[in-house]
């Protein structure tokens, strides 16, 4: 028969008490840059419903107003991650060789209700009743170089005007540009439905169109990292993605395509509250986050033609080096890309 020492059995013994004593491989840390928009939400959800936590991510956020600032951060490896429009600071650092962009985020499409043009009340009132009448008029916008600046000059090349002829004033952060809209101390701006929602639902401001008439399939935002994540961390990127898609997957099904259940929807909307509209009761914001869905490409596709579109308009204001290139902005390894 055979039999075991216990002098083995001693050994063993320790063995799997050291093997319960090794601690688990620690969970990567990773920044992720927001902004308080609706449009982030993806990040948000997989956070909160355990995507990161399933690829071994451990994820912090931090917070942004404007796109440019969250692309140096990206640069600087003080955030690894970012979701957001294409500037003229995130294009210059791709130049540079410090940032990619690696997929694609909020999109235009023709059957969601997208961002909307407005104008002031006084502006209105003076004669701005359709993006036609910008002509000779201010536009709010971010930074110069922000996707508010291409969107105001797409305005203009397809209404048959010069680009100058629209008045772009840079203000740096989004409630900057509401107070001057609501004050009527700019003519207009355009911004995603529910900050719009919100804004025409008082008297001082005025819906005069939409963006989605003048830009054909516009790739609104995307996702980017640093140049040494791609080239050193592949995997890192991948995993990041792969959290990233499910968020996108809940946040379509519960809030554009609305296949989810009222509870399940209510259960997103919270979780994106504690990050947008975090000043209000959720009563207030549940209805303010659900009017700004647009729809988030499926894993995080990318449309190449809306970014390279953006990146000739960069190159024809002079906002970017001349010799900026589509290899050195974009990494196409990682997502689909149309």
């Amino acid at each position: 028969m055979f039999t075991i020492s216990r002098r083995l059995l001693g050994v063993l013994a320790l063995s799997g008490a050291a093997a319960l004593a090794m601690p688990a491989s620690a969970a990567d840390k990773i920044n992720i840059g927001i902004l308080s928009l609706a449009s982030h939400s993806p990040s948000i959800i997989a956070e909160a419903k355990g995507y990161f936590a399933d690829q071994d991510l451990d994820v912090e956020f931090v917070s942004f107003q404007a796109a440019q600032p969250m692309a140096v951060a990206i640069a600087s490896g003080d955030v690894d991650f970012g979701m957001t429009a294409i500037s003229g600071g995130l294009i210059s650092l791709a130049d540079k060789g410090v940032v990619k962009i690696i997929g694609g985020a909020l999109q235009e499409t023709p059957e969601i209700d997208g961002q909307k043009i407005l104008a002031s009340k006084a502006a209105f009132d003076d004669g701005v009743k359709t993006p036609a009448d910008l002509k000779g008029r201010s536009f709010g916008i971010t930074t110069t170089g922000s996707s508010f600046h291409y969107m105001a000059h797409k305005i203009a090349d397809k209404e048959g005007f010069d680009r100058s002829e629209i008045k772009v004033k840079p203000l740096q952060k989004v409630p900057a540009v509401i107070a001057s809209l609501k004050s009527g101390q700019i003519d207009a701006w355009s911004i995603v439905p529910n900050i719009a929602g919100a804004l025409t639902s008082g008297p001082e401001v005025v819906e005069i169109g939409r963006i989605s008439d003048y830009i054909d399939n516009y790739q609104v935002t995307t996702v980017f990292t640093s140049t040494a994540n791609v080239t050193d961390k592949p995997d890192l990127v991948k995993r990041f993605l792969a959290g990233l898609s499910n968020g996108i997957a809940d946040y379509n099904a519960a809030l554009v395509d609305k296949t989810m259940s009222e509870e399940e929807t209510a259960e997103i909307v919270a979780m994106i509250h504690k990050y947008v509209y975090s000043d209000q009761p959720i009563e207030k914001a549940d209805p303010r986050i659900r009017a700004g869905a647009m729809r988030i490409n499926e894993n995080a596709a990318l449309s190449l033609a809306s970014v390279e579109d953006q990146l000739e308009w960069f190159k024809s204001e002079n906002l970017v080096p001349e010799g900026v290139t589509m290899e050195k902005l974009v990494d196409t390894s990682f997502v689909e890309t149309r």
